[in-house]
């Protein structure tokens, strides 16, 4: 059991599992780009960069929002 009490599972930020975000994210950019684009390019709807929400704690599906709108992307890409 996780220190809070729950069963500890997948990390997770918000509703949206960080393995759906990078999948989404890799599938978008590409395995090897989705993190570079990750750690480098910065989004001001964020005020940096997707590396940086996440490690402060952003919900995932936020951070996904705001990518697909800095690249003009549908959220779903299926």
């Amino acid at each position: 059991m996780a220190r809070s009490g729950r069963l500890a599972g997948p990390p997770t930020l918000g509703d949206v599992r960080l393995t759906e975000f990078w999948a989404r994210m890799e599938e978008r950019f590409g395995a090897a780009y989705a993190r570079s684009f990750a750690a480098d390019y910065r989004l001001s709807t964020l005020g940096g960069t997707v590396d940086e929400a996440l490690a402060r704690g952003e919900e995932a599906k936020t951070v996904w929002r705001a990518v697909c709108t800095e690249v003009d992307v549908p959220g779903h890409l299926h």
